[in-house]
């Protein structure tokens, strides 16, 4: 496949380097000779110098073959022009877009990106995804991921496991024997550095951090499984009130049950805004990591505090101070996948990484088959897929036990009819099954190619 990616900065960079490892055709352009430069050097793609949304610039990267582009510039109005060109100019079949203004993606203007106006097929925002992840760790906070497959009905979860696991040196097959009607299964096991996907006879240990796949059902009982006590974060403080900051505020005191919600914002002006946009959550106008200023908060008899401004330092800093001013729970914005190491060194709780998710977002559009989600774990270094199982595709009318998959994948959850079964080596695949698969990142073209479907199915 042959990808433009406009934008060199580190989304654009993440989602060439997933796809140029996956042995595709990437050009990355950029208006600035340095980004493109450390992308060529460091990846197998080429680079043009320009502005992705002029035609002449497109025309050198290649748009007049190229299957799809994605503008990942940091300005929408660019990306929305990139698209345009690429669409009026030079055909490309698949366009997609991150847009980060909210003012865009209200519904009332979703007319605005049909064929005939302005022909964007995927519109990505980084806002959205990362509020809605922010929702779920409050939502969650035993575990230091979440992410929803199979439209909601599973949840993967994240937890890593104490001495109050009674679980604890189970074989994951003696786990299946004891809890015969719990539909979970363990997908990943983090052990000190090292990711890797389990087999049956492999026992859990304290210390380990695991991904389990669980039916939304039975996540209370899952968590008793594995020790964790769920909780209801009732006060919530917020440190950033911008865009992400905001939209979760505002969800927040929305929900049916009463949530107690204060922002703290250090720009006046945006301060003054988040004011008038919220109804029912207090506004304080200063530094997240001033210590009157979250004592003034209540930040003693916080159950949970998120820190969402847009520099990482801040972030990191900030969710150290209010865990020492006696918060329950820190979830800290990271948006450099290098400092993600140092928020488990500071003990904070759980972390959000924006660019990873946009990233997993752009990445189910790209793979073969009908997948219809990517989720990254780590740092690269795996994937979980969702995809839906169609009749020419290698998976279809097998059972689980005779599918070929690589030592680093395992199928981990399937949806037939909208119910979520548990995989077993019995369960025979059928077409229009929808399964989640875990795969370490070199072998994700396995898993690929298993999804693929034969030239006939066209």
């Amino acid at each position: 496949m042959k990808v433009i990616v406009c934008g060199a900065g580190q989304v654009g960079w993440q989602i060439a380097r997933h796809l140029s490892s996956e042995r595709n055709d990437v050009t990355v352009v950029d208006s600035q000779p340095a980004l493109v430069r450390r992308a060529t050097d460091s990846l197998d793609v080429q680079g043009v110098v320009g502005y992705a949304s002029h035609p002449t610039i497109l025309q050198q990267a290649g748009a007049q073959d190229a299957d799809m582009v994605i503008a990942a510039t940091y300005s929408d109005e660019v990306n929305m022009v990139t698209c345009q060109v690429a669409h009026s100019v030079f055909s490309v079949t698949r366009k997609i877009a991150r847009l980060r203004e909210q003012s865009y993606l209200d519904p009332r203007y979703s007319d605005l990106f049909r064929r005939e106006h302005m022909p964007i097929d995927v519109i990505i925002s980084p806002e959205r995804e990362v509020s809605q992840a922010a929702l779920k760790r409050v939502a969650y906070p035993e575990a230091f991921d979440v992410h929803e497959f199979l439209q909601g009905k599973a949840l993967l979860i994240g937890l890593t496991l104490d001495s109050n696991c009674a679980v604890l040196n189970t074989s994951l097959r003696q786990l299946s024997d004891l809890f015969p009607t719990l539909r979970i299964m363990v997908a990943g096991v983090r052990r000190g550095k090292r990711l890797f996907a389990p087999e049956a006879e492999d026992q859990l240990y304290e210390g380990d951090s695991i991904y389990v796949l669980v039916d939304a059902r039975d996540v209370a009982r899952a968590f008793e499984v594995f020790g964790k006590t769920p909780s209801r974060q009732e006060r919530v403080l917020i440190v950033g009130g911008g865009n992400v900051g905001l939209s979760v505020a505002r969800i927040l005191e929305n929900q049916p049950e009463r949530v107690r919600v204060k922002v703290i914002e250090r720009d006046r002006g945006r301060a003054e805004q988040a004011a008038d946009a919220l109804e029912r959550s207090i506004v304080l106008h200063g530094d997240g990591m001033d210590a009157t200023l979250l004592e003034e908060a209540g930040i003693k008899k916080t159950d949970a505090v998120l820190l969402l401004t847009d520099d990482d330092r801040t972030n990191l800093l900030a969710a150290v101070r209010a865990k020492t001013a006696g918060a329950t729970l820190a979830i800290s914005l990271i948006n450099d996948a290098g400092m993600v190491s140092l928020a488990g060194a500071m003990g904070i709780d759980a972390h959000i990484n924006p660019r990873a998710l946009t990233v997993s977002s752009i990445l189910r559009h790209v793979r073969h088959g009908r997948v219809r989600s990517v989720y990254l774990l780590g740092d690269r270094e795996a994937e979980v897929i969702e995809a839906q199982v169609l009749s020419t595709s290698k998976l279809s009318n097998l059972r689980v036990r005779d599918i070929d998959f690589p030592e680093g994948a395992l199928l981990v959850g399937i949806s037939r009819k909208g119910e979520f079964i548990r995989p077993t080596g019995d369960v025979m695949l059928r077409e229009g099954d929808l399964v989640v698969i875990f795969a370490l990142t070199e072998d994700v073209p396995r898993v690929d190619e298993l999804l693929q479907v034969a030239v006939e199915f066209f």
